[in-house]
């Protein structure tokens, strides 16, 4: 009940709050505690980096993919038996989908119980920035704002300015005051931080975040207001008496083998999503197009999203793997694909005028473009046959992604899902379907559509008992 834990969040996106928490992450590291990562997301790309700080999975706590329920048991699950937790939030303190703020970083601190230390870029600005702590703070009395870590600070004038208005006019402690770096060690793409898995630089990144926290951050105070933790929240409080739901375990015989394809053109998993697979008895074998000429055999195969744009011609090289998978769909393989997935299923990759041919199993040409072409959170309606979810299910997720259709040569029965929300693949839109593949740009998060793994495990189970007949 007692797990030490902190919120870190901000003003807004781009504060430096993902910098500051990795490092934050492996500096406690270095001091030989055990650090639970968990990040507010939708996100893959910062909970990579917290993940690689911790050396352990980062867990995604999202209020609007995932009920307060299961989001309480999975933070106490994957938090205890740690020295401490550290939650990086995301956008700004108080934003969410709608006026009331339901998917808010706020909000979720609140349904933890865990103190906020709030990173605040200080760029030209002095007195202003007490003011605006303070709203903050009194904005919403039950968010309990414990500190504040000063960031883009011009040097040793305005930092007393700030540390004195602040802690004077707000009684909020300033923990850390990180100045104006010159170099940039965690160079920005799209919507965050570069993936880990493309970089070999990566863990010198890390151990350059330490230094910077280790240098200009209190961490003995943080460690003192994560242990800082009252009575728990009232729902999470009857989660811990009540003690986890009765599971229905799958038979671990004989399980059915699920490749998911994971290197750096296809990285982004939910570590949840896995070991969903898992639970449902699946065995998970990693693969790759990359360093594997040929396709393994398997019951099914999940593919996750990533860039595979950056891996374009690798991918259209590795020409008996895709002809491996192609073949084995048109023999009822079941694929399960998102984002980057989705590209890759389709007939090509179209980039500055070079067209790289993927697998060809959708009826389906990707180009790009500078401009994101889907952002943010998507509702479903699944009203389409498919093999993974039944009629009239309303599925969340979100979407992220530069790619485009340049073609699509398919039917409107070919997709299984209409868009409630979001931007979806054609046509209002999404969930490509053919024989035993589902293809969607939607990402999806195992804690909130509990169905999916048991679907996918089940497809395995069946297609393996047509191979072993056959």
């Amino acid at each position: 009940m007692g797990i030490p834990r902190i919120v870190v969040s901000a003003l807004r996106g781009g504060s430096g709050k993902t910098i500051l928490s990795i490092g934050v992450v492996a500096a406690l590291k270095r001091r030989g505690k055990t650090v639970a990562p968990f990040k507010k997301g939708p996100d893959y790309i910062d909970a990579g980096w917290l993940s690689l700080a911790a050396d352990r999975p980062c867990y995604n706590l999202d209020a609007f993919l995932v009920a307060s329920d299961a989001i309480c048991r999975s933070f106490f699950t994957h938090a205890a038996d740690h020295d401490m937790a550290v939650i990086e939030g995301n956008r700004g303190l108080y934003d969410g989908i709608d006026e009331e703020g339901t998917t808010s970083t706020a909000e979720l601190a609140k349904l933890l119980n865990a103190p906020v230390v709030l990173c605040i870029d200080c760029t030209k600005s002095t007195r202003t920035m007490a003011a605006v702590v303070d709203g903050c703070r009194r904005f919403d009395p039950d968010v309990r704002i414990e500190g504040v870590i000063l960031n883009r600070v011009a040097g040793a004038r305005h930092q007393k300015i700030l540390t004195d208005t602040i802690q004077r006019h707000c009684g909020v402690p300033v923990l850390g005051a990180i100045p104006k770096l010159r170099s940039q060690n965690f160079p920005e793409r799209h919507m965050g931080l570069v993936p880990t898995p493309e970089h070999a630089w990566a863990a010198d990144s890390i151990r350059a975040a330490a230094d910077i926290a280790e240098q200009y951050v209190d961490l003995d105070a943080l460690e003192r207001i994560a242990r800082d933790v009252p009575a728990d929240a009232p729902l999470c409080d009857r989660l811990i008496r009540e003690g986890e739901p009765p599971r229905v375990e799958s038979s671990r015989e004989n399980p059915p083998k699920i490749g998911v394809i994971r290197d750096s053109a296809f990285q982004f998993y939910y570590p949840e999503n896995i070991n969903a697979l898992t639970a449902a008895g699946a065995e998970v074998v990693f693969v790759s197009p990359l360093t594997h000429d040929r396709m393994p055999d398997f019951d099914a195969v999940y593919i996750g999203g990533g860039f595979p744009e950056t891996h374009a011609e690798e991918l259209a090289g590795s020409k008996g793997f895709r002809r491996d998978l192609k073949e084995a769909v048109e023999n009822g393989l079941p694929v399960y694909a998102e984002c980057g997935g989705l590209m890759y299923l389709g007939e090509a990759l179209v980039l500055d005028g070079t067209r790289y041919p993927m697998t060809g199993v959708l009826p389906v040409v990707f180009g790009f473009s500078r401009k994101p072409q889907g952002h943010g959170y998507t509702v479903v309606r699944v009203d389409g046959s498919n093999p993974y979810f039944p009629m009239g299910t309303r599925l969340r997720g979100h979407e992220f992604h530069y790619s485009k259709v340049l073609k699509w040569d398919g039917e409107e029965k070919d997709l299984a899902f209409s868009m409630e929300r979001g931007a979806g693949l054609v046509n209002g839109r999404d969930g490509a379907i053919y024989k035993n593949v589902l293809a969607t740009y939607t990402h999806i998060h195992a804690l909130g559509t509990v169905e999916w793994g048991a679907a996918l495990c089940r497809n395995a189970r069946i297609y393996r008992r047509k191979k072993q007949i056959s």
